[in-house]
């Protein structure tokens, strides 16, 4: 499998890995063994505190850590995408991961899969949207041209509301600015 797979007991320490997962910690299997997976995976938060992954405050809202624990709670397959910064020496790398965790049985022992698929290319590649420098509308994926906000609606679920900045108000309404050129 060339997605780097993670074996973690419930606090997330590593009791097996796949050798995709040997490429990214860059280690000897016996210094990743019985290590939390922050530690292993060089996460920024888990260098910033002593104690490591698990006990800095953004640790809270670690999808990793999260999905284990979901996993542990219900026994259902979490999946979910987050953004992870990593630190080899002194930098500091921005990763987009998909994230999936699986409970498997390991000899009577609830155990979980931990599946890390690096999803930075397919974001940054999202993240370009063409839109026309001139009315502001989108071109979608069928080359056809549409409003901003219905775009962003469809895609995103995002709706906007409206309002008027003080240079359009001006420019656009000028008989309701008054004379010291703020609008009324």
């Amino acid at each position: 499998m060339p997605a780097p797979m993670f074996i973690v007991d419930k606090a997330a320490c590593v009791v097996d890995f796949n050798t995709a997962a040997g490429s990214i910690v860059g280690e000897h299997p016996s210094v990743v063994l019985h290590r939390r997976g922050g530690d292993v995976l060089h996460c920024l938060n888990a260098v910033r505190t002593p104690e490591g992954c698990g006990n800095a405050p953004a640790c809270r809202d670690c999808v990793v850590r999260n999905s284990v624990g979901q996993v542990f709670s219900g026994g259902e397959v979490s999946r979910r995408v987050a953004r992870m910064e990593t630190i080899r020496g002194a930098e500091v790398t921005e990763v987009h991961m998909l994230v999936t965790a699986v409970p498997i049985q390991h000899h009577s022992e609830l155990l979980v899969l931990l599946v890390l698929e690096d999803i930075s290319e397919l974001t940054t590649l999202r993240a370009i949207v063409p839109i026309c420098a001139g009315c502001r509308k989108i071109r979608n994926d069928q080359e056809y041209w549409e409003n901003l906000d219905t775009y962003f609606h469809k895609h995103l679920d995002i709706n906007f509301s409206h309002g008027i900045c003080p240079e359009c108000m001006a420019r656009l309404y000028p008989e309701f600015v008054s004379e010291v050129g703020s609008a009324c």
